[in-house]
């Protein structure tokens, strides 16, 4: 165990350490304020404060994790080695920067929290973030950090041994719509046909007919070949569904279907299953119970995660909601158009609340990259450099690597042309060194 000795047992204090220590380290760590109990403690130990005790390993400290509500930091990123740092920490100090008040920044979202520029959606964009300006969004900086944190210790403590985690994978399958032409109700078809008549796009209206009478495959239904990928990977997939009623933002399957029900049970079977929250139940309680309550009468068990339609989040309400409705875990941390660690880490991290000063239970698995990111990327050769890229960076700090991809990815539409390759590389990676 590592004893941490400070002059102050803060919440944010103990959020970061141990998320630090404890998540990505495997360390159990404890506080103090009593120097008696420091000295006596034998094992790992070190001093977070402003003045190093004696000769312990020290680590001074920000004023951040000792604060209350939301400042106006000056930040100032450096270079460090092969990545940035934030927070620098002062010549005595074992670390050149306070790699815990950085985590704590990132970790909390901080800066989601302070005026910034939304999209059309609402969301904060990642041209926003303090990691896209400073060229540290494709690393999982926090865990980067608490590896370096884990070498500098070590120097001091020879002998003792950090356990090792192992690198995993988390595919997430998005299912804004279960089919492309079924189930669609007969005003949409109707609605469907007529607009791809004036939009003389008559080979789409042929595909919808010949799918309305059977006599072809429609093409968002890849479950099956999802679920014979399920059969050949050690790592569960997680699906979600959206559930929410027709809307200008949400035009899923109907809810009530009993075609799309019977589909939801049998993805169930083999893999996990959440829920896709529609927009309308991102602002408010009684939609998200509703929509959450149909997916727990289809699957028969407790909805246990979740993931916002448009990856858009308001920080702290979205979570909050969650929270409120008992969703132990949320996948919408990350950016639609851009890859890279929105939170800084590729561990999955707990909720804190930055107005209520409060760590939460909610489980925040933060994605890394979504399929529509890499259609900016132009040929095949290219969409895997910077799929293996972004892995490579998991990989060297044995984290958990989540991509988003749909259920339409795996079509035979023409812009998704190569991405079962690409899902082939990420069912791949843990195999490979």
């Amino acid at each position: 165990m590592l004893l941490v000795y400070t002059h102050k047992i803060s919440p944010r204090l103990k959020y970061v350490f141990k998320h630090i220590c404890t998540r990505i380290l495997g360390v159990e760590v404890d506080f103090t304020t009593q120097i008696e109990s420091f000295i006596a403690h034998d094992s790992l130990k070190m001093s977070y404060t402003k003045q190093q005790l004696g000769n312990e390993f020290f680590v001074r400290s920000h004023d951040i994790l000792f604060e209350q509500g939301l400042s106006d930091i000056e930040i100032n990123v450096q270079s460090w080695e092969d990545t940035k740092g934030l927070f620098s920490a002062g010549e005595k100090s074992a670390m050149p920067f306070d790699v815990f008040a950085a985590s704590f920044y990132l970790l909390s979202r901080y800066e989601e929290y302070l005026p910034h520029v939304k999209d059309q959606y609402g969301r904060f964009l990642a041209t926003e973030s303090i990691a896209y300006k400073n060229g540290f969004l494709e690393q999982p900086v926090v865990d980067i950090w608490a590896y370096k944190f884990r070498d500098a210790l070590q120097q001091q403590y020879e002998e003792f041994q950090f356990p090792e985690r192992k690198y995993s994978i988390k595919p997430i399958i998005d299912v804004p719509t279960a089919y492309h032409f079924k189930l669609k109700g007969v005003m949409r078809g109707i609605g469907g046909t007529l607009k791809e008549l004036f939009q003389l796009k008559f080979k789409t209206l042929y595909n919808r007919f010949m799918v309305i009478f059977g006599l072809q495959h429609d093409p968002y239904d890849t479950f099956k070949y999802i679920i014979n990928k399920q059969k050949q990977s050690q790592y569960k997939f997680l699906f979600f569904f959206l559930l929410g009623d027709f809307s200008t933002y949400d035009k899923g399957t109907n809810p009530n279907s009993k075609h799309f029900v019977s589909l939801i049970k049998h993805v169930a079977d083999y893999c996990y299953v959440g829920l896709k929250a529609s927009y309308f139940a991102l602002e408010s309680s009684e939609v998200l119970k509703k929509e959450k309550m149909r997916l727990e009468d289809i699957i028969n068990a407790p909805l246990k995660a979740s993931r916002q339609s448009f990856s858009k989040l308001n920080l702290p309400e979205s979570y909050r909601n969650l929270i409120e409705h008992e969703i132990l875990e949320d996948y919408t941390m990350g950016y639609v158009n851009y890859m890279g660690f929105r939170a800084g880490t590729c561990t999955p991290f707990l909720f804190y609340d930055l107005d209520y000063e409060v760590q939460t239970p909610l489980k925040i698995n933060s994605y890394h990259m979504m399929d529509y990111t890499l259609l900016k990327v132009h040929s095949l050769l290219d969409k895997k450099k910077a799929l293996n890229e972004i892995i490579k960076q998991v990989k060297q700090v044995n984290g958990e690597f989540i991509p988003v991809f749909h259920n339409y990815t795996f079509s035979d539409v023409e812009r998704w042309k190569g991405f079962k390759e690409l899902f082939n590389i990420v069912l791949d990676s843990p195999n490979e060194n």
